[in-house]
């Protein structure tokens, strides 16, 4: 009983780590899609699959294939910023959503590039070199690390035992709960053209 918050809180926040991970992502290529004449079909996401946007016209695929990633690292690291700037006093479960999306995004390319999978391999189809895509892991995966680590006793972890915030963990649970509610009832949209 003494440990439930804490299981609570490392749940919770990875559930949102990932849901929320995969929005982001899928935001940096639907703006891209917008911003370079390109018409969004459809945006999936649910918390049972990986996400996906499906194009009916994509002038710029290479750029809107880029900026999944990339937008899926810098927007988290930006409120990140902002979080530690205004102090707010969750700061760590920010921080460690940006890790997340760091490592996320970078072993996604990295690793996905050896077996040509998902945007990995619609870069290497439209001419990104492999060696573009390691490199985006190779600064993205240990910045993430550096951004985990520390945060240990904020979720119960080494001297804390077990010892979390309760107000944290709660907002973490609202925050699961509301981005898989949402997503479960918006699965799969299509955009009007």
């Amino acid at each position: 009983m003494k440990r439930q918050p804490q299981i609570i809180l490392i749940a919770a926040t990875l559930g949102f780590s990932w849901l929320a991970m995969q929005a982001v992502h899928e935001l940096g290529h639907v703006a891209a899609a917008v911003v370079s004449g390109g018409r969004v079909v459809r945006v999936v996401l649910h918390p049972a699959t990986i996400s996906f946007t499906q194009l009916a016209a994509n002038p710029r695929p290479l750029f809107v294939a880029w900026m999944g990633p990339i937008v899926g690292v810098a927007l988290p690291v930006l409120i990140l910023i902002a979080a530690r700037a205004l102090h707010w006093r969750g700061w760590y479960l920010i921080q460690f959503f940006a890790g997340y999306c760091l490592i996320a995004n970078g072993a996604y390319l990295s690793f996905g590039a050896l077996g040509h999978v998902g945007d990995a391999g619609d870069l290497l189809r439209l001419g990104a070199p492999v060696w573009l895509l390691w490199m985006f892991g190779v600064v993205t995966i240990p910045v993430g690390l550096c951004l985990w680590n520390g945060l240990g006793p904020y979720f119960g972890l080494g001297a804390n035992s077990g010892q979390v915030d309760r107000a944290a963990a709660f907002v973490m649970v609202t925050c699961f709960v509301l981005v898989a509610t949402v997503e479960l009832v918006f699965s799969s949209f299509a955009i009007s053209p």
